[in-house]
C-alpha cells in the first residue's frame, strides 16, 4: 500500500476509535462537544476596511503571479527569440508559454474576482475585465506560434499592473513554483 494511502487509513482508523471511545464514554456528549468542535467555521473579516485589505491583497497575489508567469515563460523567451520556427528548444518553450498563458489567466481572472471587494480595484479592473477574457485562447494561438499572443498577454497584464499601482496596490512580478503553475 502506498505511503499516502497507508496514513489516510491510518488517520481514519484512528479518528473512528477517538469517536467510538468518546461515545462509549461520555454517554454521547463528548461526541457531541467533538463534532461541534470540528464544525466549527473559521472566523472571517469582520468590519469592510479587513474585507478591503484582504482584497487588495489577495489581488496583489493574484496578479503578482500572473505578472510573473508571463513574463518569465512567454515574454522573455519571446524576446529572446525562443518561439521561432528552426529554434532549438522551440518545441518546448511553447509547450511552457503555453502552461504559463493558462496560468496567468487563471490567475487574472482569480484577481478580478477579488478586486470586487475594493471599490477603488473594482473600478480600475472594470474596463480591463474584456481584455482579460481575451487572453482565453492565447494559449493555444501560443502553440500554433503566433507571436501576437505575446503581446496581447504583455499589454494585458501592464494595464492590469498600472490599475493596481492607480489603486493604492501595487503589483510586482512573483514567479510561481513549477508545483503552483502546474496546479493552476
Amino acid at each position: 500500500m502506498p505511503a499516502p494511502i497507508r496514513a489516510l487509513a491510518v488517520a481514519l482508523a484512528l479518528c473512528s476509535t477517538l469517536f467510538v471511545g468518546a461515545a462509549a464514554c461520555g454517554g454521547g456528549s463528548a461526541a457531541q462537544e467533538a463534532a461541534a468542535y470540528i464544525a466549527v467555521p473559521t472566523p472571517s473579516p469582520t468590519t469592510q476596511a479587513q474585507r478591503q485589505k484582504f482584497a487588495r491583497t489577495r489581488f496583489v497575489a493574484n496578479a503578482g503571479l500572473a505578472a510573473g508567469a508571463s513574463y518569465q515563460w512567454i515574454v522573455k523567451p519571446w524576446k529572446a527569440g525562443a518561439f521561432r520556427k528552426g529554434t532549438r528548444g522551440r518545441t518546448a518553450a511553447l509547450a511552457k508559454a503555453a502552461l504559463a498563458g493558462t496560468f496567468a489567466y487563471n490567475r487574472l481572472k482569480a484577481a478580478v474576482r477579488n478586486a470586487h471587494g475594493d471599490p477603488r480595484l473594482s473600478r480600475s479592473l472594470a474596463p480591463l475585465v474584456e481584455g482579460i477574457d481575451a487572453l482565453k485562447g492565447l494559449s493555444a494561438r501560443l502553440r500554433k506560434g503566433d507571436e501576437s499572443a505575446v503581446r496581447s498577454f504583455d499589454d494585458v497584464i501592464a494595464k492590469v499592473k498600472d490599475a493596481g499601482r492607480r489603486s493604492g496596490a501595487p503589483v510586482g512580478n512573483h514567479v510561481p513554483s513549477a508545483a503552483q503553475l502546474h496546479r493552476g
